[in-house]
């Protein structure tokens, strides 16, 4: 065997041709076991041997989208209308398609295809790849990984087509004329070649055309000349042939991406106690953190995947400041993780494989930590940091950035302090002028909240007094106006010029208030004539 065929790829296929009416009848499955179903439950059993259907509107239409076996020994055939099939089966049992729910069972079965393979992608409608390159033998070979698939789909309702090539469209294009067909690397064009051209999966005016001209299997149109084939029928068409025949391939799209480490634990029975997953975890940590080690790196953002018997997949993700090189705090970050969960951890009826993966990896850059206080306390900070945002969410621990913008509420931008904290460090705000008050307030509101002023000195003065928040305040002290324009080349023409005032009132309250708009010439309506302004309140000093 040549080092490129030793390179190829081998890609499962799945194809669920059922996936509409199997979901259904295993939604009313569900439901008629539920207590108290017990009507409902003789309907779905005495259902069982009854025609079942989906049905969706096309073309001002109310055709078959889907059907189950039992419809297909009676007759009936996707795309048929609803009329005549209830003429050809009167007792028939329809339902509504919904394909945002079949959308979703299909990522159901993508999310527990990952303890095979991280590379799954989704084919659609119905359809599923899986990178198995290098991973079939943790399963007892490709013919054994292939019978597990199928078979756990089987009993959980779903009628499953697989099949396994060196190229995706080759293994898709099995999947539908010849299921459970494993093809050796470099036989896709023989194993392929008696198929019909419908196989394929191209066009319906394409196939017909193929059709028409004679050519009615796969072989037939190889056989032909490819630029013969290219000019009736397209180079998108061509290439989609030399991919079915293993000439070529085009990558699959994961729907998640290969984390840089992996390492996990599969049980031969399956663990459902807390003390058995808490231990586990420090287990996986240890050996993801010996495996980054050995390469100089450290995790930055990382995500356990717990992967029930009933094929439920539920998936934990924490992020860290400084790339985590201890499996302490590994573990530590993801019990602070998981005693914040709302939705509290279920098990069900236990994990069989539990995950840990490093989604993100950054080298370790060594410091003396022995003499640097300063080293010290970041690490103490970093990891405070990490912890707190493992328990209420990294976007909820923020630190300020200064902008270069004159507009108050622009002139800093709050970013999640786990990725910025160094830059927060390093920022350099204006400095304080020795012996005057602060010219910004302690706290500013993210949006300055309205005020009332029943009068205010005419064209620049504070108001005498206001009410906020139902509170009536008196100014006894001002200070200001400070003029405020607004940023003419970011604005619509709307934004008014501010006059920003610190106030005191009786009490010793102190407020940062500001007027919306010059008197002289931005406070006029349509007709030119003048209007009130209005205030509002924009912070408070301590």
């Amino acid at each position: 065997m040549s080092a490129f065929s030793l390179n190829r790829r081998r890609i499962l296929s799945l194809w669920l041709p059922r996936l509409p009416i199997d979901r259904t009848q295993r939604r009313v499955a569900q439901s008629a076991v539920s207590p108290g179903r017990n009507e409902k439950a003789a309907q779905t059993m005495a259902a069982q041997e009854i025609p079942s259907v989906v049905v969706a509107k096309q073309h001002n239409a109310i055709l078959l989208h889907a059907i189950d076996e039992a419809a297909v020994g009676a007759g009936l055939s996707i795309g048929l209308p609803l009329a005549n099939a209830r003429a050809i089966c009167p007792e028939l049992v329809v339902y509504d398609a919904d394909p945002a729910a079949d959308i979703k069972t299909l990522n159901d079965i993508a999310d527990w295809c990952d303890r095979f393979t991280p590379l799954v992608a989704l084919d659609p409608p119905y359809g599923l790849f899986l990178d198995i390159t290098g991973c079939a033998h943790l399963f007892g070979g490709e013919r054994a990984l292939l019978q597990i698939v199928t078979n756990a789909l089987s009993r959980r309702g779903f009628a499953v087509s697989a099949a396994i090539a060196g190229t995706s469209i080759a293994a898709r294009t099995l999947t539908r004329h010849a299921s459970g067909k494993i093809v050796a690397d470099g036989e896709e064009a023989h194993a392929i070649g008696p198929l019909p051209v419908a196989a394929l999966g191209a066009d319906a005016a394409i196939t017909s055309g193929l059709r028409r001209a004679g050519l009615k299997t796969i072989g037939d149109v190889a056989a032909r000349a490819h630029h013969e084939i290219t000019a009736r029928f397209g180079a998108d068409f061509t290439t989609l042939l030399s991919h079915a025949l293993g000439q070529g391939d085009a990558p699959i799209s994961p729907r998640k991406p290969l984390p840089d480490y992996i390492v996990e634990k599969r049980f031969p029975e399956p663990v459902s106690t807390d003390t058995v997953i808490a231990m586990t975890l420090q287990h996986l940590a240890r050996m993801l953190v010996a495996t980054m080690d050995r390469q100089g790196k450290g995790a930055r953002q990382l995500e356990a995947s717990f992967f029930r018997t009933d094929g439920a997949v539920r998936s934990i993700a924490v992020d860290t400041g400084r790339p985590v090189t201890k499996p302490e705090m590994i573990d530590r970050l993801f019990r602070e993780r998981l005693d914040s969960l709302n939705d509290p951890l279920d098990p069900g009826f236990g994990f069989d494989l539990i995950r840990l993966a490093a989604g993100r990896t950054e080298i370790v850059v060594q410091q003396q930590r022995d003499l640097d206080a300063t080293v010290h306390d970041n690490d103490e900070l970093s990891a405070l940091i990490d912890r707190i945002a493992a328990r209420i969410g990294g976007k909820r621990v923020v630190v300020h950035l200064p902008l270069e913008s004159h507009i108050p509420e622009r002139s800093a931008l709050a970013v999640p302090a786990q990725h910025h904290l160094a830059a927060a460090a390093q920022a350099s705000w204006p400095e304080r002028v020795a012996g005057e008050p602060p010219l910004r307030p302690l706290r500013l509101f993210d949006r300055p909240e309205p005020i009332k002023v029943p009068f205010a000195t005419v064209p620049d003065g504070a108001p005498h007094q206001f009410t906020w928040r139902r509170a009536l305040h008196a100014v006894v002290r001002v200070e200001g106006p400070e003029r405020i324009a607004m940023e003419w080349w970011k604005q619509d023409g709307k934004s008014l010029t501010r006059d920003y005032f610190r106030v005191e009132d009786a009490e010793g309250q102190r407020f940062w208030i500001f007027r919306d708009g010059l008197y002289e010439n931005e406070l006029r309506d349509e007709a030119g004539e003048p209007v009130s302004a209005n205030w509002y309140v924009h912070g408070l000093f301590a």
